[in-house]
């Protein structure tokens, strides 16, 4: 019999992958997706950990669906309810404490056992808990893709985190570094492209730590994957995210410079551009590290675009720290970045740092990064006004006869054009820039033959 399955996905690229992966476990029990928690049999909140009370928003959303499961009930049905990835990995058993309607809790890492959790749920009066670090890969457990990926697909090769920042939970929700064998990810590429992908984003919570075994049980990284993966019939673009400084090593540049299939944009988060910040938070880099990684990658390809993450307002972060990072942004210049202030994750160093800075500092500090970062990231949008760009046409866009695509530097590009392009890569000439968006148009000569 067909179930209605609803998952709500919060956070990165990573749990929307996961997302997917939860529905094609659960395909084999008769659970289809719906587009809305109304009325489903099964509704899962894909958490999220990393941005400030994390917790307490999905208790919240929990209130929400505890209505509908409620609803539910009184029409003689049943809704599980399930709370999955970080913060069930991270809240456990005190998700069901305070809200006991909930029937499984379970980590990102056990998600492939969601067919014997079901069951156990729907037998059992009490709440299903799994939030354990299985021994076995889940990745070995887990079917086919049974759902369509889309023009642009993602696909986990790496998870877990030994860096230990001191301001992040992933090393404590996503457990230790793992990375896939190199033959399991060409195949999952390989189904991805066959059911109609044309661009594949490589995910890792530290993507660029990849050491995947080889067919010869030698070690393969991210470079030598990529080189192994533009080979594959079909594909059109390769992008990875997310990176580590400490982890662009000389083979992954030069797969920049040597794989036309790698697009030219790489987001690497520096968080801070003081050596004292950086050194508390453990990121074993400085910043002339980081400002010699960025020179290496352009000398490779000139044509680079940078994206970032900043974190403002660490704890013991000064005026003059804070400068220092505003004097690094001045000297990268960036496409793209995400800029946050610290806040405490339970559990981290730096949650218990007693020179906590003042929330009034923190939001004027994180208003100048964000006034110089979005000045550099319209500057580099209307550096491409008047060029030609490949654009890769994903979906129809918000108004009539337009549709919406993806250049290599990642900008949603709009233009008018007929439906049937898409998932072709055409080329636009870029008329109009706006702060997070391109406008473009095929020239005169191209819209004859399309």
């Amino acid at each position: 019999m067909t179930k209605k399955l609803h998952i709500k996905t919060y956070g990165c690229q990573m749990n929307v992958y996961d997302s997917a992966r939860m529905a094609d476990v659960l395909a084999p029990l008769g659970y289809t997706i719906a587009a809305a928690p109304d009325d489903a049999d099964m509704v899962i909140l894909n958490t999220c950990h990393i941005r400030e009370k994390a917790a307490e928003k999905v208790f919240s959303e929990l209130g929400r669906l505890k209505s509908l499961q409620s609803r539910k009930a009184r029409g003689g049905g049943r809704m599980i309810l399930a709370v999955a990835g970080c913060v069930a990995q991270a809240e456990g058993a005190e998700i069901l404490a305070r809200a006991p309607y909930v029937d499984i809790v379970l980590g990102p890492q056990t998600y492939h056992r969601l067919p014997e959790m079901v069951a156990a749920a729907t037998r059992a009066a009490g709440g299903v808990l799994d939030t354990e670090f299985p021994v076995e890969a889940k990745f070995d457990f887990l079917p086919a893709a049974s759902t369509a990926p889309g023009v642009s697909a993602f696909l986990t090769i790496q998870e877990g985190c030994d860096k230990f920042c001191t301001f992040c939970v992933v090393p404590y929700t996503r457990g230790a570094e793992f990375s896939r064998p190199a033959a399991e990810v060409i195949a999952e590429a390989r189904r991805l492209l066959d059911r109609g992908a044309r661009e594949i984003t490589l995910l890792g919570q530290n993507v660029n730590a990849y050491h995947g075994r080889g067919a010869e049980g030698d070690d393969w990284g991210l470079g030598r994957l990529i080189r192994a993966l533009a080979e594959l019939p079909g594909i059109e673009r390769i992008r990875y995210t997310t990176s580590h400084p400490r982890d662009m090593d000389a083979e992954l540049i030069a797969a920049h410079r040597d794989v036309p299939a790698l697009m030219p944009f790489l987001h690497l988060p520096v968080q801070s551009g003081s050596d004292r910040i950086l050194a508390a938070m453990n990121r074993r880099h400085t910043a002339a590290d980081y400002l010699r990684t960025v020179e290496t990658l352009r000398a490779a390809r000139a044509d680079l675009a940078l994206s970032s993450d900043f974190i403002v307002g660490y704890p013991g972060e000064s005026d003059a720290d804070f400068q220092a990072t505003l004097d690094l942004v001045a000297t990268v210049g960036f496409a793209q970045a995400f800029s946050f202030k610290y806040s405490p994750r339970p559990g981290t160093p730096a949650a218990s740092a007693e020179d906590q800075v003042p929330e009034v500092v923190k939001a004027e500090r994180l208003s100048r990064l964000q006034y110089l970062l979005e000045r550099q990231q319209r500057a580099f949008n209307e550096s491409l006004v008047g060029t030609m760009q490949p654009v890769l046409l994903e979906r129809a866009g918000r108004h009539s006869g337009q549709l919406v695509g993806r250049s290599p530097f990642l900008q949603p590009v709009h233009a008018s054009l007929p439906a049937v392009l898409v998932g072709a890569i055409v080329p636009l000439r870029i008329t109009g820039a706006e702060p997070n968006s391109l406008a473009g148009e095929l020239p005169a000569a191209e819209r004859v033959v399309a």
